[in-house]
């Protein structure tokens, strides 16, 4: 349904919201939504974003994760391109740091975006349960 772009203002100028069928398996925005609504991604993304660290730094940081989860999402922020594992020293024991990749990083601002959202919000512990 188009909307007018600057409000009751600018009368006869129309833009078109393109609003992705989120409930159908093959949207593109579903498939990004289940890769990242996973509470461990995002935190650890958020982590990330101060730069490369080593596993055990994520884990301090990121209070609550186990060592198995964090390595199972690390794998599978990898896989998905998101992080980038570095090996720092071949020899045991091993040295190996996660940073966000291109992609990782253009996350920056939408989780910007829920931070301020929650912050406005008091965390979302306003919201009714449906």
């Amino acid at each position: 349904m188009p909307y007018p772009a600057g409000g009751a203002a600018e009368v006869g100028v129309f833009v078109s919201l393109v609003i992705p069928d989120v409930l159908e398996a093959s949207c593109a925005t579903r498939q990004a939504l289940e890769r990242l609504a996973s509470k461990w991604r995002v935190l650890l993304i958020y982590a990330l974003l101060a730069g490369p660290q080593r596993h055990a730094e994520l884990r301090r940081r990121v209070a609550g994760i186990s060592q198995k989860v964090l390595t199972e999402t690390l794998r599978d922020m990898e896989r998905d391109g998101l992080v980038q594992r570095r090996v720092l020293k071949e020899t045991p024991p091993q040295h190996v740091e996660y940073a966000l990749t291109a992609l990782g990083r253009t996350l920056q601002e939408p989780l910007a975006a829920i931070c301020a959202w929650a912050a406005q919000h008091d965390g979302g512990a306003s919201i009714d349960p449906l």
